[in-house]
């Protein structure tokens, strides 16, 4: 029986080198595993950064990739998880003209709906905020169509294991 195709967050940590992520994408491209999402930036430990990928495939695809990626020098350990296994979120920016928000008298009721908050206002524009998953952004983004959309932007998702280490309490 082959392995189903689920969706894997693959947390990298690493040194700070110069063209590891371009070798990263690589091993990916190379196991036909498609990047849904990125993100790079420090992690808790002084020198070492995470990067967290977002992938669809087989758990034998993405742990062969993972197994690959961990034999670079500048790599520290790699894991990979299920959705279950982690706790992650995205963030969604929506810019909106402001006339429309404040023609409809729903606003409050609608970034409350959504867990959003401004976090940008003047005459032409509002920027609104929201944390959550992919689907919980899309459905605020479905929702504000109806007051113009002008751009709209949604981070890689950014992840923490639900498993606890000894190692992690010192």
């Amino acid at each position: 029986m082959a392995d189903s195709i689920k969706t894997y967050t693959v947390v990298i940590y690493t040194e700070n080198s110069i063209g590891l992520l371009s070798q990263i994408a690589n091993v990916f491209t190379r196991r036909n595993l498609n990047i849904l999402s990125l993100s790079a930036g420090e992690s808790a430990e002084e020198g070492s950064y995470h990067i967290t990928v977002v992938t669809d495939g087989t758990e034998r695809n993405v742990r062969g990739a993972a197994l690959l990626v961990e034999k670079r020098v500048d790599v520290i350990r790699v894991d990979y998880y299920t959705d279950s296994e982690i706790v992650y979120k995205e963030l969604a920016m929506y810019k909106v003209p402001t006339k429309s928000l404040l023609e409809s008298g729903s606003m409050e009721k609608l970034l409350s709906g959504h867990q959003a908050k401004i976090v940008d206002i003047n005459k032409k524009f509002t920027v609104i905020q929201k944390t959550g998953t992919a689907e919980d952004t899309s459905a605020l983004l479905e929702d504000l169509k109806d007051y113009g959309i002008c751009e709209f932007i949604r981070s890689g998702r950014i992840a923490v294991s639900k498993q606890w280490n000894a190692e992690e309490a010192e």
